[in-house]
């Protein structure tokens, strides 16, 4: 057995404010995942939530937050933070390359 093999897929949670109408964004950050990482994602679920929440969590850690990150993560950016997590290996083409500092 190889080490991706070995490695449990994860499970992803979104939670969004339905009341927000933020179930277009959790759809489209649910897309981008599975269009990136595919079968090393073990589940997926998006969550409905309370008012003015918005988060992703990947198991038991807490990956983003909208209040305490600012707001909601770019596509690039939660593939940068999902990377070490689901798929080191994984070569993310343009969405790899961190920001260029100021």
């Amino acid at each position: 057995m190889n080490a991706e093999t070995e490695r449990a897929a994860p499970r992803i949670e979104i939670r969004f404010c339905p009341a927000c109408r933020w179930w277009l964004r959790a759809g489209w950050m649910a897309q981008e995942v599975f269009a990136t990482y595919g079968a090393a994602v073990g589940e997926l679920a998006l969550i409905p939530a309370e008012s003015g929440h918005f988060s992703i969590r990947v198991g038991d850690a807490l990956l983003w937050e909208r209040k305490r990150d600012g707001g909601f993560p770019e596509p690039k950016v939660l593939k940068q933070l999902l990377q070490p997590l689901i798929a080191p290996e994984k070569d993310l083409g343009h969405s790899g390359s961190a920001p260029a500092a100021e």
